[in-house]
């Protein structure tokens, strides 16, 4: 494929179910989790070389911006975009639109979630070169990971007829995007085989994604309008300080992506894929030993337990030790000011404890 492909890179997320490792100012995107490289800075280097780091947009809120600018030298200051506050995903992927616009009118993006971990980089861009030749056509591309298991932590896309392949690869029509399902209803769509799991990476033309913005989202469309209008660099900052507050919150899922006209699918197999969303989804990452325990970190002993999480964050945690006994199925997180103990079924509720947090007022633990 000859098209020049820009990434964008989602980065301001807070990943509250990697709490209490996972904080506003230290995300879970800048954490270290398999290894000596952070989950924004691993996002980078299976993009290299398919996209160079002066065609990469990483779109974060301020109080993350110096710590990524650190992890990633090479691109250059002006394609980090500043969020004044997050209003979702729909409005990250519309503002990195028009900003594309206007460097290269009708460019090929590639929206990126930061914290997704993948083993196989090189099967990764061929998937984008052949997303990239798909959205040349006019339509909106999602990768669908094909399922492994009946996943209720997964929303999940529904492909249609064939369309050929691209580079390659095969494509679909997507009949519809649904949410996060039951086990019941989660179960039914890996029997039914026409389903894969929603990545949550997507590519199209900013002229294609900025079209069903404007059909959908009237509101973000003017916003996003005047911030197209407003010029200079500078002047595109000072509009969005002073408009962003307004949008109501939605994620490019619900907002744009079930209503849309023309959404194609490539398969994406064969990428070692997990979405880093919780602490239940590192055993799908992390090798456990013989009575299925994860230990990351030093100074944690367990005995007669099965089944168990132990996580002991670097910077926090390491000062101190602590024993498992007769425990399965446990999640235990040391994050030095805070310990967190779950019920690995209960690991995606951790955002309730978060929000609890908040309400309560506990900034320093946020």
């Amino acid at each position: 494929m000859n098209e020049v492909i820009y990434a964008v890179i989602m980065a301001g997320g807070g990943g509250t179910r990697l709490w209490p490792v996972s904080r506003r100012v230290h995300p879970k995107q800048a954490l270290r989790l398999f290894g000596d490289r952070t989950l924004f800075q691993s996002t980078l280097d299976r993009l290299a070389p398919l996209v160079p780091a002066e065609r990469v947009l990483v779109v974060t809120v301020q109080e993350q911006v110096a710590l990524l600018e650190a992890q990633a030298p090479d691109i250059p200051a002006d394609n980090f975009v500043v969020e004044p506050a997050g209003r979702g995903t729909a409005a990250v992927v519309g503002l990195a639109a028009v900003l594309l616009e206007a460097r290269h009118p009708g460019a090929v993006m590639a929206c990126l979630p930061a914290d997704h971990h993948l083993t196989d980089a090189e099967r990764f861009r061929a998937l984008l070169r052949a997303a990239g030749s798909l959205a040349k056509t006019g339509c909106l591309v999602t990768l669908g990971i094909p399922p492994s298991s009946a996943a209720t932590g997964y929303g999940y896309v529904q492909r249609g007829q064939a369309l050929g392949e691209f580079e390659g690869e095969p494509a679909f029509r997507v009949l519809a995007f649904k949410e996060k399902p039951g086990q019941a209803l989660a179960e039914e769509y890996l029997a039914e085989g026409t389903y894969a799991w929603n990545s949550g990476m997507f590519v199209w033309r900013t002229t294609s994604i900025l079209a069903e913005i404007e059909r959908q989202m009237p509101e973000l469309h003017r916003v996003l309008s005047e911030v197209a209008r407003a010029g200079s660099a500078h002047r595109r900052a000072e509009s969005v300080a002073r408009l962003w507050q307004g949008l109501k919150p939605q994620t490019v899922d619900y907002g744009i992506m079930e209503g849309a006209r023309d959404v194609a699918m490539i398969q994406a197999d064969r990428l070692g894929w997990v979405d880093v969303g919780s602490w239940e989804r590192l055993f799908e990452v992390l090798e456990p030993d013989a009575q299925g325990n994860i230990v990351a970190g030093k100074g944690a002993l367990l005995m007669d337990s099965t089944g168990c999480l132990v996580y002991r964050d670097a910077a926090g945690g390491a000062g101190r030790s602590f024993a498992v006994l007769g425990a399965h199925d446990l999640i235990v997180v040391d994050a030095g000011d805070v310990v967190l103990i779950c019920p690995r079924e209960r690991a995606e509720e951790i955002r309730r404890l978060v929000e609890r947090l908040a309400t309560e007022g506990r900034q320093d633990l946020l």
